[in-house]
């Protein structure tokens, strides 16, 4: 038998009692293809060791997070090494706990520093962790050692992987280069439209000067050099308390509630529509994001039906430009303005 043909009696053993649409069982078969083609490029056992680690952690965070697919997450980032005594460390306690009382869950790193406080400040009920396996460090913290959602990991891609895709919101405390990197990374997902667009809240102390000297160098240096365009500042927002920054995650989401690429078209859901006058302003300041036509309010698409996918929700759809991201993102808060 051909390794095509191998690879459709399993697909077909597989999903004999669990039918799935076509897309579905397509994506499954290639994930089964690259199987055979990976064994048949005879790879290194240390390739090999890789491609296995990655799958299976990924299937094994999948698995932890889907009873809560549903239930809004924020992922918290910041240093390791933040004593329990700093100001900092409260200020990211209070902040979980105040997103916890708002129905969300939240997402964080494992170890010590920001990352303990904020699974103590949410609850264990309402906390993941996702932990990096590190030679120096002791392993998962006391608030979330032993608990069905932590998850344990190898490779910090796909930690990272699961640290972004779950979560509705992020807020970024001060830290060191991982969380640097951390934050760098989810910005750059944010303006290349490689993550939905999401809140991402610099949260520091009244009197802290970390994100003030973070922004200059970004400004002076990043936006002053060309190196990104004015305006891409707007992916995220500074805040000096837990209520501010909670604040900043509830007004995002007021109004705005989802966005997806079904082809070219834009998708944007909200809850209130808008009215003609806001549609005509809304088509006057974006026309430049628009490749064709103009945005317009719709019924769910048919992608969005055949997935069941927020339809009983408000939507403008549009042919999109997708080099205006940042556009985007002062389109949302507009569409916010509308409830106010």
């Amino acid at each position: 038998m051909s390794a095509e043909a191998s690879v459709e009696a399993l697909l077909t053993s597989i999903l004999s009692d669990r039918p799935q649409s076509r897309q579905r069982r397509e994506l499954l078969r290639s994930l089964l293809d690259n199987v055979v083609i990976l064994a048949e490029q005879d790879p290194e056992t240390l390739d090999l060791k890789i491609a296995e680690a990655a799958l299976s952690e990924l299937v094994e965070a999948f698995k932890v997070f889907a009873p809560y697919r549903d239930v809004r997450k924020v992922t918290i980032f910041g240093s390791a090494r933040t004593p329990a005594d700093s100001p900092l460390y409260q200020l990211a306690h209070q902040f979980a706990n105040d997103i916890a009382d708002q129905e969300w869950m939240v997402i964080t790193g494992a170890g010590p520093g920001i990352m303990a406080a904020g699974i103590e400040g949410a609850g264990r009920e309402r906390a993941f962790g996702v932990n990096i396996q590190l030679p120096f460090e002791q392993g998962a913290n006391e608030f979330i050692i032993d608990d069905d959602k932590l998850i344990e990991m190898r490779y910090f891609f796909t930690r990272k992987v699961m640290l972004t895709k779950e979560s509705s919101a992020f807020a970024v405390f001060p830290g060191g280069f991982g969380t640097l990197d951390e934050c760098f990374e989810l910005l750059t997902l944010l303006q290349t439209g490689k993550a939905t667009p999401a809140p991402v809240v610099l949260v520091d102390t009244p009197d802290g000067h970390y994100w003030d000297e973070w922004l200059s160098f970004v400004e002076s240096r990043v936006v002053g050099d060309g190196y990104v365009s004015p305006g891409d500042e707007r992916f995220f927002t500074m805040a000096r308390s837990a209520s501010e920054a909670v604040g900043v995650i509830k007004n995002f989401y007021s109004n705005y509630h989802s966005f997806r690429m079904v082809g070219s078209r834009a998708v944007m859901r909200m809850h209130q529509a808008p009215s003609d006058e806001q549609l005509d302003q809304i088509n006057q300041r974006y026309a430049s994001m628009v490749v064709d036509g103009a945005i317009e309010r719709s019924e769910p698409l048919a992608a969005e039906r055949s997935s069941n996918d927020s339809l009983h929700l408000s939507r403008l759809v549009f042919q999109f430009d997708r080099r205006n991201f940042g556009t985007l993102r002062r389109m949302i808060d507009d569409v916010n303005s509308w409830t106010a």
